[in-house]
């Protein structure tokens, strides 16, 4: 399973966003505090449509809590200074749990978390002279690249509202 973490994140309508993604592809979502916003914030409802509630979502009081809460986490670390790139990282195994933590909109990851874990970090590539991604892009790109791997695993890959065949019906 996919478990998207954001650490300290600050604006309502990227996690917004990243629960409507994470609705979208059975993922949970761990938000570990302080956050920039509060769960019924909305800005943060809007983005997320209806679908908060259907998102397992858990806070954290810090990031030692999280640790404390999900010991040997399978757990990666989306940064501009990591040197591997997100797609050179094997996410194909369907029975794992993966978790990709993403850092607040301001400043990232901090130092003394990213420095303990050299071999997995993650980095999406860039313009050198650009800084960073959206954070909910930035989590589209990094889970979707997992999801690939995985062959889209418990997804649909056809139109199951309106019916595989709607577009054969429309104009008729």
């Amino acid at each position: 399973m996919i478990n998207i973490v954001l650490y300290q994140p600050e604006i309502p309508q990227n996690t917004g966003n990243i629960i409507r993604t994470a609705m979208a592809i059975g993922a949970r979502v761990h938000l570990i505090k302080p956050l920039g916003f509060s769960l019924d914030e909305k800005s943060l409802l809007r983005a997320s449509m209806d679908y908060i509630d259907e998102v397992d979502i858990t806070e954290y009081e810090d990031y030692q809590d999280f640790l404390i809460k999900n010991p040997n986490c399978n757990l990666f670390f989306v940064t501009r200074y990591a040197s591997s790139v997100h797609s050179d990282f094997d996410f194909s195994d369907v029975t794992k749990d993966y978790y990709f933590m993403f850092g607040k909109e301001s400043s990232g990851i901090p130092y003394d978390i990213l420095k303990d874990h050299p071999d997995s970090l993650l980095r999406i590539p860039m313009m050198i002279n650009a800084r960073s991604l959206n954070l909910s892009n930035s989590v589209a790109i990094v889970v979707y690249e997992a999801l690939r791997q995985q062959e889209y695993y418990n997804l649909a890959t056809f139109e199951t509202i309106k019916g595989e065949d709607f577009l054969k019906k429309v104009g008729k």
